[in-house]
């Protein structure tokens, strides 16, 4: 599969817990990354600074969906579902 031109679920729905420049403490879940351009786009991309964890993400069907909305939604709860106990 490939990423979609201009979705951005990827660099909103997830926590990263890495730095990215902008965000030296990574970002929450449900925050638009300081990377993602206007037009939903990586500002890093295939550069060296990009974090590694979006360096290997990879698109698939069960968390892309059919478009961005539905991407938003099955990536805010694989993340919901993935949240240590507390």
């Amino acid at each position: 599969m490939e990423c979609r031109v201009g979705c951005g679920a990827c660099c909103i729905a997830p926590s990263i817990s890495s730095p990215i420049p902008g965000m030296p403490n990574g970002k929450p879940a449900g925050v638009r990354c300081v990377q993602l351009t206007t037009d939903n786009r990586c500002a890093l991309y295939g550069k060296p600074e990009r974090p590694a964890i979006c360096v290997r993400l990879r698109p698939y069907p069960d968390m892309c969906g059919n478009d961005a909305d539905e991407a938003l939604r099955l990536l805010a709860a694989l993340e919901l579902s993935t949240q240590p106990e507390r």
